[in-house]
């Protein structure tokens, strides 16, 4: 009897695992269509992978195993890091009393006067003491991330990394009369006439010039160059308050000064995919490990303590993705997403990353009745990936990696093709 009821199950679940199998090799074969062979994406350099973070299975793979440029997409990198690392606020400053004044050394968070962040509570600490005493001397990294093009130096999504940035390290130019007022005003007497287009600074100096006859009367935020004695200038300023520089070692024995929550820069620098926030926070982590700014140690402190087990070595030299000397495949970057899956909630992750035309870098792009689309964009010329998760109609989620290099055409051209094949997964998977 019990062999006759076993016979009959198997009866009944060979057609159904057949029709399941069917079913797959069917969604496999529609996505192969606009992945594969013959496809647009068979005319430049791709790499994709899709992965069922339920069952733990890859759905489907197209070069995951070649090394990509993945531009901002570095940027998860950074926010991986920092989530393990930085805990729920930051450290704003290290200081030590000396009698009415006090020695300060920076951490390298980024919120003072930066307007998409709020504030640490600093007026109050100020008025403790008299004397403000800066050194530098635990910083020990480069004003420029490796492999930065020289350049972006006049570009505010390329504004130099310090110890402690005030005012995002950028001046703002607003038009009055026509003509530019920097601010801080510090900067206002550099100002002259040069034929250039806007504002622009000199590349050796904190000189700033524009052309009268061209001036197109933009606001525009311009990098400065940093240094200790630009910073102890501002913050007198600034502050109100004197401040003198110092070369005193941090000790041991010392106190900090908490900063903002973390969850504030995480996602400025995940949906407006700012590379500042992007790399002061890879210098807060070497803080943090280290009492040191170094993004470089932060890096391999990260990737020997916590990416260790991915899939191919990631070659990683800054905190944002400006550098294209920034490697990563597409498998490490879908490992690399599940292990920040694994960290937060559903929800509490897809609202601090760009959601398809919703919010973010996505706002413009992947528009759907219902979002479908939690993920990082990278893009640098002729180079553009998405990297995240992917919602489909049956309320599943997968994890991808959409990476593309080399295109001889413009990147909206290639976002319109994976808007296809992205489609495609979310009403067939």
């Amino acid at each position: 009897m019990g062999r006759k009821i076993l016979l009959g199950a198997c009866v009944f679940f060979i057609p159904f695992f057949q029709v399941v199998a069917q079913e797959a090799r069917e969604r496999y074969l529609g996505l192969d269509a606009l992945l594969g062979k013959d496809s647009f994406f068979d005319n430049h350099l791709t790499g994709f992978m899709l992965f069922d973070l339920d069952s733990q299975t890859v759905q489907y793979d197209k070069n995951s195993h070649l090394h990509f440029i993945p531009a901002s997409t570095t940027k998860l990198l950074t926010f991986f890091g920092s989530l393990l690392v930085l805990g729920d606020s930051t450290t704003f400053l290290r200081f030590i009393p000396k009698g009415d004044d006090v020695v300060i050394w920076g951490t390298g968070d980024p919120s003072w006067k930066y307007p998409p962040l709020p504030q640490p509570k600093l007026e109050g600490f100020l008025k403790q003491y008299g004397r403000v005493f800066f050194s530098d001397t635990n910083w020990k990294d480069n004003a420029f991330g490796y492999g930065w093009q020289w350049d972006d130096y006049y570009y505010s999504y390329s504004a130099e990394k310090s110890p402690v940035p005030l005012f995002g390290n950028t001046v703002t130019s607003t038009n009055i009369n026509n003509r530019p007022h920097l601010s801080p005003a510090l900067f206002q007497v550099s100002v002259s006439e040069k034929p250039i287009r806007n504002v622009q600074r000199d590349w050796h100096s904190n000189d700033f010039y524009y052309n009268p006859r061209t001036y197109n009367g933009m606001n525009a935020k311009i990098p400065f160059i940093t240094s200790q004695q630009t910073f102890v200038t501002l913050a007198s300023l600034d502050w109100q308050k004197e401040v003198i520089r110092s070369n005193e070692d941090l000790p041991p024995d010392h106190f900090v000064l908490k900063g903002i929550p973390t969850r504030a820069l995480f996602r400025e620098m995940l949906m407006e995919s700012d590379n500042f926030i992007a790399e002061q926070l890879l210098l807060q982590i070497s803080d943090e490990v280290f009492k040191e700014l170094n993004a470089e140690k932060a890096i391999n402190y990260i990737k020997k303590t916590y990416l260790f087990d991915l899939p191919d070595e990631v070659l990683w030299v800054d905190g944002s993705g400006l550098s294209r000397h920034n490697l990563v495949t597409p498998r490490s970057m879908v490992a690399l997403v599940e292990k920040i899956y694994r960290l937060l909630p559903d929800e509490e992750l897809f609202a601090l990353l760009p959601t398809g035309g919703r919010t973010g870098t996505l706002k413009f792009n992947y528009h759907a009745p219902v979002p479908y689309i939690f993920a990082k964009t990278g893009t640098v010329s002729n180079n553009h990936s998405l990297v995240g998760f992917i919602r489909t109609n049956g309320k599943k989620v997968y994890a991808f990696a959409f990476m593309n290099n080399n295109y001889p055409y413009k990147a909206s051209v290639v976002r319109r093709e994976m808007e296809k094949v992205l489609l495609y997964i979310r009403d067939n998977f």
